[in-house]
């Protein structure tokens, strides 16, 4: 009986684990007034694995809609709603990003993408096939804690629909001020 060719034959032992070299692009999510740190981190990586870095900001009011010719159009939320500057927005984080890597030497580019930032991202993760997403953790306050139950995290949505890896960047906690003893 032939055995498949994919499948050990008993007694071979296991197939070693060879690394591959990755080639793909590191992938950062971007959001206003964003640590640099994220962006510093997420060069660091794509330097690090000798990749280009694709810096993203998913802009949450509008989606995408495709037409019955084929074409994909983005769309606002509530074309009524508060007409929110999302190109002057977009503009300015791509300008910040500008500042903080144009010297760097790492390859880098910047897209604007509609929709749930955790679809949104996942899908070009999966059209750029990149090998990792970076995103920040939240800014802390009753704001932020709010924005998490109603929307839930983007790093754990991430986590759960797709199969690359996610590297969170902490934000640098808020410092207590602690009573020195003995005063």
């Amino acid at each position: 009986m032939n055995e498949p060719e994919n499948e050990p034959r008993p007694g071979a032992g296991p197939t070693p684990y060879i690394p591959s070299h990755i080639t793909g692009p590191v992938l950062m999510g971007a959001v206003p007034g964003q640590p640099l740190a994220v962006a510093h981190r997420a060069a660091d990586l794509a330097s690090s694995l000798n990749v280009q870095l694709i810096c993203a900001y998913v802009d949450v009011t509008s989606y995408l809609a495709e037409e019955p010719d084929g074409r994909v159009e983005t769309l606002p939320i509530d074309p009524d709603g508060i007409d929110d500057d999302i190109e002057g927005i977009s503009a300015g984080i791509k300008e910040r990003l500008q500042e903080a890597l144009d010297e760097s030497g790492v390859r880098w580019s910047f897209v604007t993408l509609a929709g749930d930032p955790a679809r949104a991202l996942g899908r070009l993760a999966e059209s750029a096939d990149a090998s990792v997403i970076v995103v920040g953790t939240r800014e802390r306050g009753l704001g932020a804690r709010f924005e998490e139950l109603l929307v839930g995290s983007v790093a754990v949505h991430l986590t759960h629909r797709q199969h690359r890896p996610v590297l969170v960047v902490p934000l640098a906690p808020h410092t207590r001020h602690h009573r020195q003893e003995g005063h």
